[in-house]
């Protein structure tokens, strides 16, 4: 495992953001088990957690205009550092920047123990959920989460989310989950007002 302080990195013409290694799940497709960065940016393995200091600098070094999306998705889940996605996000915005979203797990009520739908759907343009399975024994097979109401918390989240009206809200999932399983995806995604997003397994 090679560390790094790679806080962002280029991926097409989007900007990833890497805040945090912290994540609530394990779960089986992660790319972070067979690799130490991804679209071949440096290891995302951070050395320590980045300050907003820190984060403002690296950000500096880039034309944030120039970009079609700001992600915030790195190595770890974003919502371990839910103030610090928040404060970047305001930052953002000041510069100029055109469309801010974030790639969550959708666990970061549980992690922050309370709702943060508001917060997030304020500061943000795209909420997207990964879904990974359309019923709960597979989800807790294939995500591996430490909470063990993870499967509802993430549909409570998803549906917050929604409510608010402020923020486009997505679910994806990865086509390497077998076909009825990205249908039943489909509905738990309808059900709760979200549109589905089937992913590339590199992607």
């Amino acid at each position: 495992m090679k560390k790094a302080m790679t806080i962002s990195y280029e991926v097409g013409n989007n900007l990833y953001l890497n805040f945090t290694n912290k994540c609530p799940c394990n779960c089986t497709f992660c790319i972070r088990t067979h690799a130490d960065g991804a679209y071949g940016s440096d290891p995302l393995w951070l050395e320590h957690e980045p300050s907003m200091d820190e984060i403002k600098a690296d950000l500096g070094k880039h034309d944030l205009t120039k970009y079609d999306e700001i992600v915030f998705c790195g190595y770890g889940e974003p919502t371990e550092r839910l103030d610090a996605v928040t404060e970047t996000a305001g930052w953002l915005r000041e510069k100029g920047c055109k469309k801010l979203r974030i790639n969550t797990n959708g666990l970061g009520d549980l992690v922050n123990g309370r709702s943060i739908a508001g917060e997030l759907c304020e500061a943000l343009d795209v909420i997207s959920v990964s879904l990974n399975a359309g019923t709960r024994d597979e989800y807790m097979k294939v995500t591996r989460p430490r909470f063990d109401n993870a499967w509802e918390a993430m549909q409570q989240f998803t549906a917050d989310c929604v409510k608010t009206g402020s923020a486009e809200v997505v679910m994806s999932v990865v086509d390497v989950i077998p076909e009825e399983q990205i249908e039943a995806s489909r509905k738990v995604a309808e059900k709760l007002g979200a549109v589905l997003r089937i992913r590339t397994f590199d992607d």
